[in-house]
C-alpha cells in the first residue's frame, strides 16, 4: 500500500470485451487450485456496481469514473470513500456477512488474506497479466490463481542532494552497496550534513527498506517451494548486517523521531539522503522552494549481487464472488487499465500507472526523476501473498527495530523472527 506504491487484452474495447468461450478452470478445486475467472459478455456494461476505495484515490476516482458511465449510457458507478484507517476492518466485516461491494480498490498485502476467505472472482482469461509490471501483476496472485489487476504502482528508490553530493566529492549517485555508503559518510565529513542517509530504525513497515537491499542480493522471502516464510535467510541476514552498519558507525540516525522530519531535514541538508516513493518528489519540492527541483536526484537503490531491486506496492482492484453485476464489474475494472485510462489517473491522482505501455504517455515519458520509478519497477518485487503476512511481518519489523536501536545481532534477530512467523504460520 502507498504511504506508510496499451494493456493488450484479447478482444478488447476501451468500454467492454468481447469474450471468447472460457470457462473457469477448477473452480471448485479447492485453497491452491489455479483458478481462471469465467468469461465476461460482450457488449457494452450496463445497470449499477458499487465501488470502494481509500484515502485520496476514494476522494478522486468519481472524476475518472464519468468517462466509463459516458462510454457506457445507463451505467451507474458508485464510488464510497473509506479512510485507510478504516478499510481493513470494514472489509473483513462486509466479507463475514456477505456484504461486500462489486468492486473495490484493495491493498497489495491484504490480497492473500481476503482471497483465503474467498471473497474475491478469479480474473477473467482474456486480460492479458505480461501488460503489467511482473511484480505489480504478482501481488494479485494467490496460490497461481490472479484476483483482479495491478491497479497503481510506487516503488522506492535513493532520493539524494546533487548539490552537496558534489560537495562531498561525488557527480554520480552511487550504484553498490559500498558506494552508497562511503558517499553517505561523505555527506557528513566533507558536505555538512548531521546524517548521512535517514533509514528506518526499526518499526511498522522497516521491511520495506531493508527487502530491497535483499531481494537486490538474491533473497526471497519464501522457501520450501513458496508454502513457508523465509525470515533468516543468508542474503536477509546480509541485507540486515549491512543495514545495521548504517546505525552502528553514527551515518543513520537510531533515535528518529516516530514522527518523520524527511522533508525539511532534505531541504536543509541535515539529512541529504532517504530512500521512498515517488509522492515523496512533490513533498521535498514544496518544502525546498523555488528551484528545489535542481538540486536533488533519484536513483535506483544501489545493486547487490543480483542487481537492483526494490519494493513493489500501490493497490489492485477487484471484483468480488458475491457481486450482483459481475459482467460489468470486470467491463470497469478492465477499464481502468486501458493505458490512456491510466494516463488520466495519473493527471488526477499522480499514482503511477500500473500497465507498462502507459508510461509512454509524454506526462511521464518527458520527466526524467519518473523515468528512474519506471526503471525500478522493472524488477521490483512484492511480498508474498500469504493471509498471514501483515501479523508475520511484524515480528520481523519488531526484531529490525532491536536491530538498529539496540545493536541485537541480526542473526538472532532474524532467527526470531522466523520463529515468530513459523508459529504463525501461512494461513494458507
Amino acid at each position: 500500500m502507498r504511504r506508510t506504491t496499451a494493456i493488450t487484452v484479447a478482444c478488447m474495447t476501451a468500454a467492454a470485451l468481447t469474450v471468447t468461450a472460457c470457462g473457469r478452470d477448477g473452480a471448485n478445486g479447492g485453497s491452491g487450485a489455479a483458478q481462471t475467472g469465467a468469461a465476461v459478455s460482450s457488449g457494452k456494461a450496463t445497470g449499477e456496481i458499487t465501488v470502494w476505495a481509500m484515502g485520496a484515490e476514494g476522494d478522486n476516482l468519481p472524476k475518472l469514473t464519468k468517462d466509463f458511465e459516458t462510454a457506457n449510457p445507463g451505467v451507474k458507478v458508485k464510488v464510497t470513500a473509506i479512510p485507510w484507517s478504516a478499510a481493513h476492518d470494514k472489509f473483513t466485516a462486509a466479507i463475514a456477512a456477505g456484504k461486500t461491494p462489486d468492486v473495490a480498490m484493495v491493498g497489495t498485502t491484504w490480497m492473500g488474506e481476503f482471497a483465503a476467505s474467498d471473497a474475491l472472482d478469479p480474473t477473467p482469461a482474456q486480460i492479458d497479466k505480461s501488460s503489467f509490471f511482473e511484480g505489480a501483476q504478482k501481488t494479485t496472485e494467490v496460490n497461481g490463481t490472479s484476483y483482479g489487476i495491478p491497479w497503481y504502482v510506487e516503488t522506492r528508490v535513493l532520493f539524494y542532494r546533487t548539490d552537496l553530493a558534489k560537495k562531498a566529492g561525488f557527480d554520480a549517485a552511487p550504484t553498490d552497496w559500498q558506494g552508497l555508503k562511503d558517499m553517505a559518510k561523505a555527506m557528513q565529513t566533507k558536505a555538512g550534513a548531521k546524517w548521512g542517509i535517514g533509514l528506518q530504525a526499526g518499526g511498522e513497515g522497516s521491511w520495506q527498506t531493508l527487502m530491497p537491499f535483499a531481494w537486490s542480493d538474491g533473497a526471497d522471502l519464501t522457501k520450501d517451494g513458496g508454502k513457508a516464510y523465509n525470515f533468516d535467510s543468508p542474503q536477509i541476514l546480509k541485507a540486515a548486517q549491512y543495514y545495521q552498519s548504517f546505525f552502528t558507525d553514527g551515518i543513520s540516525d537510531k533515535a528518529a523521531p516516530a514522527t518523520p522530519t524527511t522533508e525539511p531535514d532534505f531541504a536543509k541538508g541535515t539529512v541529504p539522503m532517504f530512500i521512498s516513493g515517488p509522492w515523496m518528489m512533490s513533498s521535498v519540492e514544496k518544502v525546498g522552494g523555488p528551484g528545489f527541483k535542481d538540486k536533488y536526484n533519484v536513483a535506483p537503490i544501489p545493486a547487490g549481487s543480483a542487481g537492483s531491486s526494490s519494493f513493489v506496492g500501490g493497490s489492485n482492484f477487484v471484483v468480488f464472488k458475491n457481486t450482483k453485476n459481475r459482467d460489468t464489474s470486470w467491463k470497469f475494472v478492465n477499464w481502468l487499465a486501458d493505458p490512456k485510462v491510466q494516463s488520466k489517473w495519473y493527471t488526477l491522482s499522480t499514482d503511477l500507472p500500473s500497465v507498462k505501455s502507459a508510461w509512454q504517455d509524454p506526462a511521464l515519458a518527458s520527466d526524467k526523476k519518473l523515468a528512474v520509478f519506471g526503471k525500478q519497477l522493472e524488477t521490483a518485487k512484492a511480498p508474498p501473498s500469504f493471509a498471514t503476512w501483515e501479523q508475520a511481518v511484524k515480528a520481523l519489523d519488531t526484531e529490525m527495530e532491536k536491530v538498529t536501536k539496540s545493536g541485537e545481532d541480526p542473526a538472532t534477530g532474524l532467527k526470531s523472527a522466523q520463529q515468530q512467523a513459523d508459529s504463525i504460520g501461512t494461513g494458507m
